[in-house]
């Protein structure tokens, strides 16, 4: 019995396929752009170049949007395979199948991140008119290509080396306080600095401080993965020694981990990207400030309602 017997893998590797041929395409007319690509100029061959640029950012932008819905699918993919992988509860047991799954997940994270930039930067160069960005933005895409690569690499060596005969380890032992860094830091500490944190960035992103809401959104991704793990997640569950960041995306908790995970995910990069935009561009990514202080708001608030829920509801906390 294979993995491969699981139709929404051979589904993901068809779409992920079709992405790459059209990636492969993209990649192979911004390399025409990127050395033959004059402004200035009302040649034929400029005239060419700027019909395949519309082309290539539509392409690229569909390829994108895409992704983001393949992601939330292979999340979705490794809760079904906990079903027939022994040992597994959930998508924690089936990432933990092998050595190439934290991999591969943050493949997946990082490219997102990137094509995040590539579509922020794209909008930039077409509102000024004279593309003043469109170089950088194909040498941006050039370097995102290799990692959709990689990441189609890592994803083969993955499912081919889950097995469905040896026993994985369940999010009870994978998530156990010993092995975190629970072990090292006071839940307690970890909490206050969760908030501290927020708060900085949120001052940050009022003042438009970019350097700030870079570090303070990087700090800050950490800070709630552990926040989410180790305490939040215990009142989503209800359970104390129940410690884990998948199983709240299954349909007993409503889904509501996709919810609390995707405003993370927003709100991280919009505390970043303004950063990187100002190093690419010179420009203010002001939006982005707005839209970094909405989606960790409701994050935290998130996080937050369900611990007082719980007291309202109970008189103590777990």
């Amino acid at each position: 019995m294979s993995i491969f017997l699981s139709n929404n893998i051979i589904a993901l590797f068809f779409i992920q396929t079709i992405l790459l041929l059209f990636a492969t395409y993209s990649l192979y007319i911004s390399i025409d752009i990127i050395r033959y690509w004059d402004f200035g100029k009302s040649t034929t061959t400029q005239y060419s170049l700027e019909k395949k640029n519309y082309l290539v950012a539509t392409i690229i932008f569909f390829v994108v949007v895409v992704k983001i819905v393949l992601f939330l699918f292979f999340i979705n993919s490794l809760d079904g395979l906990s079903v027939i992988v022994p040992g597994a509860m959930c998508a924690a047991g089936i990432v933990n199948a092998n050595e190439y799954g934290t991999i591969l997940l943050i493949f997946k994270l990082f490219t997102l991140f990137g094509f995040g930039i590539w579509i922020v930067l794209n909008k930039l160069d077409i509102q000024a008119l004279d593309y003043p960005y469109l170089i950088k933005k194909y040498y941006l895409f050039v370097l995102l290509f290799v990692f959709i690569c990689l990441e189609f690499i890592v994803e083969i060596l993955y499912f081919t080396n889950i097995s469905i005969q040896q026993p994985v380890l369940c999010c009870s032992a994978v998530f156990v306080d010993e092995h975190s860094v629970s072990s090292i830091f006071d839940i307690e500490n970890i909490l206050l600095l969760f908030y501290i944190c927020y708060v900085v960035l949120l001052v940050s992103n009022i003042v438009k401080n970019s350097l700030v809401s870079f570090l303070g959104g990087l700090l800050f991704l950490v800070l709630s993965y552990f926040s989410v793990t180790y305490f939040f997640g215990t009142y989503i569950y209800e359970l104390p020694t129940h410690k884990c960041p998948f199983c709240m995306l299954q349909k007993e908790y409503f889904y509501i981990g996709y919810v609390l995970w995707m405003s993370l995910f927003l709100g991280v990069f919009f505390s970043i990207s303004p950063y990187i935009i100002k190093l690419l561009t010179k420009k203010e990514l002001v939006f982005g400030y707005k839209l970094a202080a909405i989606f960790n708001t409701i994050f935290v608030l998130l996080c937050s309602y369900f611990v007082v829920e719980f007291y309202i509801r109970n008189g103590v906390f777990l």
